[in-house]
């Protein structure tokens, strides 16, 4: 992956999607997404604009979820990014210092869909 600031470049959408989140705006982070996106965070799959919204409102919102781009990276039509995570949310069984990577689609402007994923490291 390619360091912030290097070669890759994010997405206009997925960086307001990024400070939408860090503003705990959910109207903002809506605005960012397509009308049928697909959002899948640690393995449960929010696949409408209402369940989306729900999502937004409860885990990333309610949570004050922030994030804190560490890496940059592009694969095929992924945007893929590394955060840190902080916010209000239960941080039971979580390492210290929780990072998280997105993997993007972005379709006419806006986030077709996001996978969120806590990677372990390779065992090859």
């Amino acid at each position: 992956m390619n360091t912030v600031g290097q070669t890759a470049v994010m997405p206009e959408v997925v960086s307001a999607y990024i400070a939408a989140v860090n503003a705990f705006d959910l109207d903002a982070v809506m605005a960012t997404f397509c009308d049928d996106a697909l959002v899948n965070d640690a393995h449960r799959e929010f696949a409408d604009s209402a369940s989306i919204r729900a999502w937004v409102r409860r885990e990333i919102v309610g949570d004050k979820v922030t994030m804190a781009v560490t890496e940059v990276a592009h694969h095929g039509a992924l945007t893929i990014v590394r955060a840190r995570y902080d916010g209000e949310y239960d941080k039971t069984n979580l390492p210290d210092e929780l990072i998280l990577t997105s993997y993007l689609t972005v379709a006419d402007g806006r986030i077709s869909s996001l996978i969120i994923v806590h990677n372990q490291p390779s065992p090859y």
